[in-house]
């Protein structure tokens, strides 16, 4: 399932499942992650479609990110790693910096995602330099297994089981520093409120109700600036919806999209 794909700037890594003529469905995940977050959404979708998850340059399999590397960068690169894997046109979800990142993507080829389905993320965030302060600090002093230990129960909410709080620790205590500072700048330092009033597909907007890394008052915001987005508050998850509550997002996910093709 795992590869790497080189797009003629860099190599980046991806998870892909799934065949058929239906439109694929690609996922981006948050600063503190990488493509294998996305493993219950490959299950399920690649059952109906070709869906693929990439890691962002300096994250996982791909290539070292290099220095001044921007969220217009990052999305660059997966336009690239779309290109070479044949795929013109998808269904886009992106979670936390994958939100960030599937809003630059859609507003520099507007034409490439048939729908955004975008997750514990936004457009502005009001305590956004707070944030991206504390995270580049914790990164320089600690070392990435004590910044994941501190950092998991602040993202998840109360009750995850502790399979998946540890699973979200050893993913994070894998990235490189230097990739998880730049990602960091990308996501928290990010204003794209021009932009998300000019998305013009469907677009899906999805939180957990216990989410307090990226609040549901985000989410509302959000979904308010674009036009015709439809919000979904999922209850008992924190900032990882699509681990937290598979199912219920699967769910969510697969009716949204099938109803933006049917109207196709």
């Amino acid at each position: 399932m795992g590869r790497v794909i080189t797009t003629g700037r860099t190599a980046i890594g991806v998870d892909e499942a799934g065949t058929g003529d239906a439109v694929p469905i690609l996922f981006l995940h948050g600063v503190g992650s990488d493509k294998t977050v996305w493993a219950p959404q490959l299950a399920h979708f690649g059952r109906s479609r070709r869906a693929v998850a990439f890691d962002y340059p300096g994250y996982g399999e791909s290539d070292p990110v290099a220095a001044g590397t921007t969220r217009d960068d990052f999305a660059a690169a997966i336009l690239g790693a779309m290109d070479a894997l044949g795929i013109g046109h998808a269904h886009v979800c992106g979670l936390s910096l994958g939100g960030v990142i599937a809003i630059a993507m859609n507003h520099a080829a507007p034409g490439r995602a048939v729908s955004l389905i975008l997750a514990d993320t936004f457009a502005a965030h009001p305590d956004g330099p707070a944030i991206h302060q504390r995270a580049t600090s914790a990164s320089r002093t600690l070392t990435m297994k004590q910044l994941a230990e501190q950092r998991t129960p602040a993202i998840l909410a109360p009750g995850v089981s502790e399979a998946i709080a540890d699973e979200v620790c050893r993913t994070m205590a894998r990235i490189d520093p230097d990739a998880f500072r730049i990602g960091t700048e990308a996501v928290w330092l990010a204003d794209q409120s021009d932009r998300v009033a000019k998305i013009a597909v469907p677009t899906l907007v999805l939180v957990g109700d216990h989410d307090t890394i990226t609040p549901p008052a985000l989410s509302e915001e959000l979904a308010n600036a674009i036009p015709g987005a439809r919000l979904q508050i999922l209850a008992g998850s924190g900032h990882l919806t699509n681990i937290e509550r598979p199912d219920e997002f699967n769910a969510v996910v697969e009716t949204f999209i099938e109803g933006v093709e049917a109207l196709a």
